[in-house]
């Protein structure tokens, strides 16, 4: 751990870490909405079947002068469900018998009503353009919706694994690079993708960018920062999601066309790669995989950007091998996935921060996804998202720092289950608690995820730190994935899926008890030094029982 006493030397908070988070957590803010972004460029505007009577010119010149749009859409559409023009039939000759005020529902059967086979007719007021209008992902086909979000999800899930190894085998802001620019690349293109299937594949392209971006982002943030601003570093760095939330709701308010929305979100990585190439590689990487010399440049201009130039002098390669002698030689075998499970000091550690991630993941995205269903404004409920999530994020740093990361990651997502839980006992008519009950558990979720973000970096060493997040970023998707599926279990109890929502936070934060606590501490850098760890904290606890041992003689 020698090289938090070099991080310590050339400044562990200084002028390059703010310069650094600023150019990190930018696209923070914007990747973000690429998660979003489904909620409006997917929304499913009102909708009724192409007829002649009421879309073609000819046939409305056709029609007595005396009959209005509203009696021409009561001869040509039957009644919904909910009593409004069906969405997904239409009369397969006009049904003028309904026109007489003594008609009613049994003036017409089934049989005379056909699907939509000329298209159909959408709402724009709203949105000038969707991807469900373009492609039609309605009625038959509306479980296509649904898929392309899944296979965004996907695609952050095969990111997170791939990118997390791929980063502690060849670096964090290589990797970073690249996933800008595929982001930017895929984003912009998908724009003008000419086929539902092209779109969904340019989307899964760009989620995997989003899974890289996040991982190396946290990364070089807490791998350049102190023990004591990590916290805030990272929370910082989660803020950058709830802002995200808050631009995501004014572009989609200004921009109601899809594609014109797919550009706004996507271009600006553009931007973000070309700086990119600026920014610093961890020094702590590079050190640990034995790249004395890029280790040392990096040093050095830290040193300088914070002003420290006696030790940017004193800095040499014969200082650091004598500072690390004991990290480079422990560190030469590149360890792998299977080194997180196999290796005892480690397989706790791995198994409860993945389910934290899990919770995370299964929760938040069960709950919040889908905004339309919610039936309200779905811009100021996206905007409302972020801005309840940034009081939830500073209370999680004070929390942090006060109490611990055990108890605080313990804590946020037991609260988020209890309050799950608890909204199965309100009554569907006490709006105004269930509300609050919902935002509270949201808040709980928003503070889990800084505090996973903290404890997963600070748990694992730098030799396995990425592959560990990408683990966990895994299991995120894969709860994110599986969260908007448990709603199908409505239909044997409208309770079901809060349980279940519920109740894996619940126990998660439970296996976040039996985690060690990392305030304060220098990040681990080779797996020798979590065995350290462990080996000093069994050396605490056995003094008790040495110390009765002894007064029998």
């Amino acid at each position: 751990m020698a090289f938090s006493e070099l991080l310590d030397q050339v400044g562990g908070l200084g002028r390059f870490q703010v310069l650094q988070m600023v150019a990190l957590v930018v696209p923070i803010v914007w990747l973000t909405t690429q998660s979003m972004l489904e909620n409006f460029s997917a929304a499913v505007p009102n909708h009724r079947c192409w007829v002649p009577l009421l879309d073609n010119s000819t046939a409305q010149a056709s029609v007595p002068g005396a009959l209005g749009p509203k009696d021409l859409l009561t001869i040509s559409i039957p009644p919904g469900p909910n009593h409004e023009p069906h969405q997904c039939r239409r009369f397969r000759q006009p049904q003028w018998q309904l026109l007489d005020p003594n008609a009613t529902a049994t003036n017409w059967s089934e049989v005379a009503t056909e699907p939509c086979v000329d298209g159909w007719v959408y709402d724009r007021s709203t949105f000038t353009s969707t991807i469900v209008a373009k492609w039609d992902l309605v009625c038959d086909s509306h479980a296509l919706k649904p898929m392309a979000q899944s296979l965004y999800l996907s695609g952050i899930l095969v990111g997170a694994a791939v990118c997390g190894h791929i980063s502690d085998r060849f670096g964090r802001r290589l990797v970073l690079t690249w996933n800008y620019l595929q982001m930017a690349v895929s984003g912009t293109a998908a724009a003008f993708a000419p086929t539902f299937p092209v779109y969904c594949l340019l989307r899964f392209l760009a989620a995997f960018g989003v899974a890289g971006v996040m991982m190396n982002t946290s990364t070089l943030l807490m791998e350049w920062t102190s023990a004591r601003a990590r916290a805030l570093m990272m929370t910082l760095n989660t803020l950058g999601f709830s802002f995200g939330h808050v631009l995501m709701g004014g572009v989609a308010y200004g921009v109601r066309d899809w594609a014109l929305l797919q550009l706004a979100v996507s271009a600006p990585f553009f931007l973000c790669f070309l700086y990119s190439w600026r920014l610093a590689e961890s020094a702590r990487w590079l050190l640990i995989t034995g790249r004395l010399e890029p280790g040392l440049r990096e040093l050095r201009r830290a040193a300088a950007i914070n002003g420290k130039r006696e030790v940017e002098d004193a800095l040499t390669t014969e200082v650091l091998l004598s500072t690390m002698q004991e990290e480079l030689s422990a560190s030469q075998a590149p360890p792998s996935l299977g080194t997180l499970i196999c290796t005892p000091g480690l397989r706790l550690r791995t198994c409860a921060s993945t389910l934290c991630w899990f919770a995370f993941g299964f929760t938040f995205y069960g709950l919040a996804l889908d905004l339309q269903a919610l039936g309200s404004n779905i811009f100021l409920l996206q905007v409302l998202i972020g801005v309840v999530d940034i009081p939830a994020k500073i209370v999680t740093l004070l929390l942090l720092n006060r109490l611990g990361r055990r108890p605080t990651q313990a804590g946020s997502l037991m609260l988020s289950g209890l309050c799950v839980l608890a909204n199965t006992l309100v009554p569907l008519k006490m709006r105004a608690l269930r509300s609050g009950l919902a935002v509270l558990g949201l808040g709980s979720v928003g503070a889990a995820f800084t505090c996973v973000s903290v404890y997963t970096g600070e748990l694992f060493p730098t030799v396995l730190r990425m592959t560990a997040v990408g683990l966990g970023q895994m299991a995120a998707r894969g709860g994110a994935i599986l969260g908007p599926l448990v709603r199908l279990l409505a239909i044997h109890g409208r309770a079901l899926p809060l349980l279940l929502y519920g109740g894996v936070p619940v126990l998660s934060g439970l296996a976040a008890l039996l985690l060690p606590e990392t305030q304060s501490l220098p990040l681990p850098d080779t797996i020798q030094d979590v065995q350290n760890e462990a080996v000093k904290k069994a050396t605490h606890s056995a003094p008790g029982p040495t110390v009765l041992k002894s007064t029998h003689f």
